[in-house]
């Protein structure tokens, strides 16, 4: 656990002396030293994985020495030290690109990014119900900072999603309140011994998982994210659609996996999978119909957090720990390749000097590695083989492919999968487009471009390490 803490408080930390430094540090210092504690949290996050790999098991702190019941715990499971690594090797590819690509970002950018590294990581170890909505919070106003430092255009959107995330903020805050009115604790370790399918529960659980749901922009509750992460930063949007709505449902899963009464999961269950299949189609529908490059790929993670609803729902219904492989190995996959598709957008949209998709003509020849990235990124969306989208739409297709009464479940995931593949060939199939070139004479930033294909490569890398993954998952996250 030692180096869980280390992890978690080098960002903050960070963060602190960014802010304390204010002008006197340069942006370019500044960017260096945030890298610099990405890598450090990087390494004590391996460490993590390492000891809980040892143990093969968790490994519960109670901060301050308290007894079980009074003490706020930390946890440090299987799937929270494999976050933990994921989250730091994200800050460290996105701080890279921030940092040294052409575009820059401002001095803020730094401060705020450590703050938000800082906040997933305390969410990740967090085990109290109270103690995930004080990270939920500071997650959500360091990402709606993050998105107000495009300028005003982005003053409206920031505006938009700090209201609605203090809305879902309530409610989850008002589940909290009926749990511990209850059963007197707030510690998710002993809920799971305790909790019992009455009307107190289950209105809390309910409440909880629609604010939870309005937090992770999961449909019908996303009209927040497509202009939030459309009109942030590239950087940023990055960020936002690569990690930051991974912490919602962090929380949804704790509270259905363990919190909640097996009987009361499983009628809930089928509910949160049908909304998915519905996200898959709405959200692709709508990605399909835009005009705007960073818009449709906005929509586009609407879209795919059908997937993660998916399995979620399934894994409440079934009880299949195979669900829990496929919900984390998606999350996984999907936030690698959003953040080639934010990266690889924003720096099209620059080079080109148009934010249409059908500005994006001739795109092959005049930003070939910029669209390669996106190509990549696109297809461990439509889960190609042997991309990680591949390798998770497989682990969560096997068990209803073996009874005939899943195969509806299936036919929801292929069409799916079909509508991903519309969205992503309408923007490659304009790239090939030679009639019309915009504009014909190009400088592109040829190291932004090559900086946003990191992690498409790392997405369709994990096809080596896949077996690993699934064992590794496979041994539960508790």
């Amino acid at each position: 656990m030692t180096y869980a803490l280390v992890s978690l408080s080098i960002p903050l930390l960070s963060a602190l002396a960014l802010m304390l430094a204010g002008a006197r540090l340069s942006n370019r210092n500044a960017g260096i030293m945030a890298i610099v504690t990405s890598l450090l949290s990087l390494g004590a996050a391996w460490f993590c994985l390492l000891d809980v790999a040892a143990a093969n098991q968790s490994i519960l702190l109670n901060l301050g020495g308290w007894e079980n019941g009074l003490a706020i715990r930390l946890r440090l499971s299987p799937l929270s030290s494999l976050l933990l690594l994921f989250t730091a090797f994200m800050h460290v590819l996105i701080g890279i690109y921030a940092g040294f690509s052409r575009r820059g970002v401002s001095r803020d950018f730094w401060t705020l990014s450590s703050l938000l590294h800082g906040s997933l990581a305390a969410l990740w170890l967090s085990a109290d119900l109270f103690n995930l909505y004080i990270t939920l919070e500071l997650l959500g106003l360091t990402a709606v900072a993050m998105v107000a430092l495009a300028g005003k255009k982005a003053y409206k959107p920031a505006a938009n999603y700090l209201i609605l995330s203090l809305v879902a903020s309530l409610f989850y805050l008002l589940g909290v309140a009926l749990v511990y009115g209850r059963y007197g604790s707030l510690d998710v370790v002993l809920l799971g011994l305790q909790t019992q399918s009455d009307t107190t529960t289950r209105i809390a659980l309910l409440v909880m998982t629609a604010g939870l749901m309005l937090k992770a922009a999961l449909w019908p509750l996303h009209l927040w994210l497509p202009a939030a992460h459309a009109n942030a930063p590239t950087a940023v949007s990055a960020l936002l659609s690569g990690l930051v709505v991974k912490g919602p449902i962090f929380i949804l899963w704790l509270l259905w996996s363990e919190v909640a009464p097996v009987d009361l999961a499983q009628q809930i269950g089928p509910v949160l999978a049908v909304a998915g299949m519905i996200a898959l189609v709405a959200g692709g529908l709508s990605a399909m119909r835009s005009p705007y490059l960073k818009t449709l790929v906005a929509y586009s993670t609407v879209a795919q957090l059908g997937y993660a609803m998916m399995a979620l729902g399934l894994l409440m219904a079934w009880q299949l720990p195979q669900m829990h492989v496929a919900l984390w190995l998606f999350v996984i996959a999907h936030g690698l390749a959003k953040a080639t598709l934010f990266l690889a957008a924003g720096e099209m949209q620059t080079t080109l000097g148009t934010k249409r998709v059908s500005g994006l003509r001739g795109a092959t020849q005049t930003v070939p590695v910029a669209m390669f990235a996106f190509a990549v990124a696109g297809g461990s969306l439509i889960g190609l083989p042997p991309s990680g989208g591949f390798l998770a739409k497989w682990v969560l297709l096997e068990p209803m492919l073996s009874s005939p009464q899943n195969w509806p479940w299936a036919f929801g995931v292929l069409l799916g999968t079909l509508v991903s593949a519309a969205y992503i060939f309408r923007v490659v199939a304009i790239s090939f487009d030679r009639a019309r070139i915009n504009p014909p004479d190009v400088r592109p930033d040829r190291l932004g471009h090559w900086l946003a294909l990191l992690p498409a490569l790392m997405v369709w890398g994990m096809a080596l390490i896949g077996e690993w993954l699934i064992e590794f998952l496979s041994g539960g996250g508790v």
